[in-house]
């Protein structure tokens, strides 16, 4: 387990942390079960961060899961940068946890998860009350993206587990919704909501309201900006080319280009490598085998190329959704098209263009006239 770093002047807040935050952290009890939900910019994952180091000050081993390995490193970066006395806290995928807690006993099926009957009856025949160092407080982040048995698994895996989710931005298909967290974790789990949108500004929050699915309508941000862009590009060359211009025009920013497509952000990759940008750029698969494309600084500015089942949870000043055309076949109303641009278009904070190459405008993004600007 990763311990972050010691010191003596005990935990730090977040300077970022507002006054609800604060309050939404101080409300929460150090034991039981606890469901916070929140839309994006809200700033769960860092509420994650702070509530996994509140519990880890009980003595207890804490660990903060989530399904996203670029995630989990952010969280792991998050946690390292407060100041917490020694205490037994690590950022983990919630697979890795798995097979290091049940090793072969966590037998692996077809959808990518695990035999969840199995791991509920692995668990429920090693609790032990008194073993109070190995049985550990669970904070999970973007809890929508992880199905029912886990929670089943984790009720009787830990001596708490809080979960912070927003069912607005399931991406994967063994998801679970805010009511089947809440009542697999039993009928006590607290629910709380936080609100706010400290990241997008009120014209990019807007046209991601066209793109969500369920939920209430968020609070809109205060802050304004330029209306997000809907731009075609002739080909490979205008899209890179358009992209090397957004970096060197705000060479402090952070660009983040988002793809369907790995061979796509590989070929847009070498291009701008070519460019003699500010920053070299980056790029993350988290299949890659090199340590270069899977451990990335994104507090460097520059741009960075991500898959958008890898976007959960991130943060950028520009956005470009690189390749909108690869969802030209889907139907636009399909809920499942309309939660991946809605957390795409929320990592934007400042600039957002829809980025696409065709004869013809793909479906879903007829329409946006009254909240995009076309080219």
């Amino acid at each position: 387990m990763t311990t972050t770093n010691p010191a003596t002047t005990g935990p730090v807040l977040h300077p970022d942390l507002t006054p609800a935050q604060r309050d939404c952290l101080d409300a929460l009890p150090l034991t039981g079960n606890h469901l916070v939900s929140g839309p994006p910019g809200s700033g769960k994952s860092l509420l994650a961060a702070h509530r996994a180091v509140h519990l880890a000050l009980t003595g207890r081993p804490t660990v903060l899961l989530t399904r996203s390995k670029l995630l989990c490193r952010l969280l792991q970066a998050t946690l390292d940068d407060l100041t917490v006395p020694g205490a037994a806290i690590e950022a983990s995928t919630a697979h890795a946890w798995i097979m290091r807690r049940y090793g072969r006993g966590a037998v692996r099926t077809a959808d990518g998860w695990f035999d969840w009957t199995e791991l509920t009856g692995l668990a429920a025949a090693t609790i032990d009350a008194s073993e109070t160092t190995v049985t550990p407080h669970l904070v999970v982040d973007e809890g929508q993206d992880l199905p029912p048995g886990f929670y089943r698994m984790v009720r009787l895996s830990a001596v708490s587990t809080t979960v912070f989710a927003d069912e607005c931005q399931r991406l994967t298909e063994t998801n679970s919704t805010l009511n089947e967290i809440a009542s697999t974790l039993g009928h006590s789990t607290s629910r709380v909501e936080i609100s706010g949108n400290h990241r997008n500004t009120r014209e990019i929050a807007s046209l991601a309201e066209h793109f969500r699915v369920g939920g209430t309508q968020p609070d809109m941000p205060v802050r304004s900006g330029t209306l997000p862009a809907i731009r075609r590009y002739s080909g490979p060359k205008d899209l890179a080319d358009d992209i090397a211009g957004l970096a060197l025009r705000a060479p402090k920013q952070r660009i983040g280009v988002i793809v369907n497509s790995l061979p796509t952000a590989a070929d847009l990759m070498r291009r701008l490598e070519r460019a003699n940008l500010p920053t070299e750029p980056q790029l993350y698969s988290s299949a890659a085998q090199s340590d270069r494309y899977r451990n990335l600084d994104l507090t460097r500015p520059g741009v960075v190329f991500v898959h958008r089942a890898s976007a959960k949870g991130l943060g950028f000043d520009t956005v470009v959704v690189a390749d909108a055309e690869t969802d030209s076949a889907a139907d636009p109303t399909e809920a499942s098209l309309r939660m991946a641009y809605y957390v795409m278009i929320t990592r934007a904070r400042q600039r957002l263009i829809l980025g696409w190459q065709g004869s013809r405008l793909p479906r879903h993004l007829e329409g946006l006239g009254g909240w995009a600007t076309m080219r």
